[in-house]
């Protein structure tokens, strides 16, 4: 039988293509209703194609403030989890001291641990210590739970790497500081890259150990859960839309490098 031959020599293709199309579909419902026009609150059924939100995707009060201070947080959280983690990482895979297996095993604990256990626990850390609940708190916290997603994506990276480019190169008089810049880290730069953007994505979307320390701050999630309540407005699907669009791009303009480099090699 030719159709079943040809399925099971496709299966896994197929497999995959349908896979990938049972997670894109929220996307895609998310930018088709970003173009509706609801007659009441909600925006959960198809009235009519408009590009209202889209002309005006501040409309909503607080919507871009929000969206505002998410980026901020998640900026700063990505800049201080990727560099800590990524010292953190070097020291565990280059290094040997005392309780360096421990370490490695607390590492993966914020992984493996429920959000709302590692919420309250930083809640109970910051009232007893005092401190006023507000965007540095959410900065801390983001940074915490970040910091074991970039030591797990660079430790991989670095473990992988050949330590004999690293001594070919102070072979050739390369002191320690050059052959960091020089040869460490453009080879450790993909799992730093891949350990960054995970944690901006994760800090960016977090809300339940957002919503435990945040005091009266509101980020872009907790907006977006407060106007659920009262009625979801069509612009947080256009920011929606947006954010997804702006990572297809990153995705394919890092492949379109990748290619062109690939092909200078060859």
């Amino acid at each position: 039988m030719p159709f079943v031959n040809w399925l099971k020599r496709h299966l896994v293709v197929i497999a995959g293509l349908l896979t990938l199309a049972y997670l894109l579909l929220p996307n895609v419902v998310v930018t088709v209703f970003s173009f509706n026009a609801p007659k009441g609150r909600f925006n959960y059924a198809w009235q009519q194609f408009s590009t209202d939100a889209w002309q005006d995707p501040c409309g909503v009060p607080g919507l871009c403030g929000s969206l505002s201070l998410s980026l901020r947080i998640a900026f700063w959280a990505t800049l201080g989890a990727t560099v800590l983690g990524t010292m953190i990482a070097f020291a565990l895979v280059r290094y040997r001291f005392r309780a360096r297996g421990a370490v490695n095993s607390l590492i993966f604990l914020p992984m493996a641990m429920p959000e709302v256990v590692m919420a309250a626990s930083l809640l109970t850390l910051f009232l007893n210590m005092g401190a006023q609940l507000g965007f540095w708190t959410v900065l801390i916290a983001h940074i915490m739970f970040c910091l074991s997603f970039v030591v797990t994506a660079v430790k991989a990276r670095v473990m992988s790497m050949d330590p004999r480019l690293e001594q070919a190169a102070q072979d050739l008089y390369a002191g320690p500081l050059q052959t960091f810049l020089r040869v460490t880290l453009p080879i450790a730069a993909p799992g730093i890259a891949a350990g960054a953007m995970l944690a901006f994505a994760l800090s960016f979307d977090d809300f339940i150990i957002t919503n435990f320390n945040a005091g009266s701050t509101v980020t872009f999630p907790m907006f977006v859960w407060g106007s659920a309540q009262r009625g979801t407005p069509v612009q947080i699907n256009v920011i929606g839309t947006a954010m997804f669009l702006v990572a297809v791009l990153l995705v394919l303009t890092s492949m379109v490098v990748g290619n062109r480099r690939n092909r200078r090699k060859a």
